[in-house]
């Protein structure tokens, strides 16, 4: 079946994580991605520890199956060398601090002139406009500024380092996605393009729907306090007599009659203690046995528990090698190889050759001058 995308040219000015992830998942869904990378460093994630050989894993992962343009971008004649790839473009990509590509001449106005028919999306941390458009920042102080941190506060009141970089994947690369093909789809009834402004700030606020609700209401969220933010004995992560933990999200009552049960305790009786009350009856009963102990005893069970397990065990899981997330592979310019990085788009349209390169450093500059040469 021909992918979804097949056909598809996308420009991809972005470094680091959002962009190239954006246009990582453009590709595995048949797109044909050009990074524009600067002489001599390129993307600053080529730079990144730890290596494969010459390459950085880090770049490899995010970057399978693109090709490289080197350019530099504030050369006088950079916007006449790129105009061949801007008028055949679909798809540009680029997070620059706004106003930096209209500086170089590649701003949305300039190059709308050159292909009235561009998806021109712009990522950044705080938007294109408002009084922060411009303050330099990263998925931390996202996270910060959208109030997400702060409910991530322990018993001593200082906020917790989350082990994601949720605002760059959940509040950039995705959205981004996601609107590239809306537009995408209204190009195909009007026949015009359109600047996009994902914002990974803005975006944060999506996932913190409940509290909203629930300020809305007069009630807004504290650490520790909430359902999701550890005030409830239903929504917890219990030491196991192992030094283990097990998470138990039994929310609904079938699944929390059933954990109470399995876990020898009384719903009634805990029913007249405070959450507080309750969450401590628990944790004492979990830590005198094991992490093995309670996964047997709730297997096949409807209780909502899992064991907490680090990432290499989770990686060779049978559920996940079953499931073949990690069937894909990818070649580093070197000749290595690793597993390819898993993605949110269907395996039914991928492409079917599971091993892809990512790109040596421009590899590919002869694109612009074949695409010249044609016109």
């Amino acid at each position: 079946m021909t992918q979804p995308l097949a056909g598809l040219k996308v420009l991809d000015f972005s470094t680091l994580l959002p962009g190239p992830l954006c246009s990582l998942l453009l590709a595995e869904a048949g797109a044909e991605v050009i990074k524009l990378e600067r002489p001599d460093r390129g993307d600053e994630m080529r730079t990144y520890e730890p290596k494969v050989d010459e390459d950085s894993a880090n770049f490899v992962l995010l970057n399978r199956g693109k090709k490289s343009v080197v350019i530099d971008l504030k050369s006088p004649d950079a916007v006449e060398s790129l105009t061949p790839l801007i008028e055949q473009a679909d798809v540009l990509v680029e997070q620059f601090r706004p106003g930096v590509m209209d500086r170089l001449g590649l701003g949305y106005a300039a190059l709308a002139k050159l292909n009235p028919r561009l998806i021109y999306c712009s990522i950044t941390g705080f938007g294109q406009t408002g009084p922060r458009a411009a303050e330099a920042a990263h998925d931390l102080n996202y996270l910060a500024a959208s109030g997400m941190l702060s409910l991530t506060a322990g018993a001593d009141g200082r906020p917790g380092l989350p082990p994601a970089l949720i605002a760059d994947i959940a509040g950039g690369a995705y959205p981004a996605m996601i609107n590239i093909l809306l537009a995408l789809r209204q190009r195909d009834v009007t026949g015009n393009g359109v600047h996009l402004d994902i914002s990974m700030a803005d975006n944060l606020f999506t996932f913190q729907y409940w509290g909203l609700g629930s300020g809305a209401c007069g009630r807004w969220p504290l650490p520790a306090s909430d359902l999701v933010t550890g005030g409830s004995p239903r929504y917890q992560i219990y030491r196991t007599s192992d030094d283990a933990f097990i998470a138990a999200a039994p929310i609904e009552e079938k699944f929390w009659s059933n954990f109470i049960s399995l876990i020898g305790l009384d719903v009634d009786t805990l029913a007249q203690m405070s959450s507080a009350q309750a969450t401590e009856a628990v944790a004492e009963v979990i830590s005198q046995n094991t992490a093995a102990y309670w996964e047997e005893r709730f297997a096949g069970q409807d209780v909502c528990t899992s064991r907490v397990v680090s990432l290499e065990e989770a990686r060779t899981a049978p559920h996940f090698a079953a499931r073949g997330i990690f069937e894909h592979t990818v070649k580093t310019a070197s000749g290595a190889t690793l597993p390819a990085l898993p993605v949110p788009v269907a395996e039914t349209f991928r492409n079917p050759s599971l091993t892809q390169t990512a790109p040596a450093l421009g590899s590919h500059n002869h694109l612009p001058k074949q695409l010249g040469q044609t016109k």
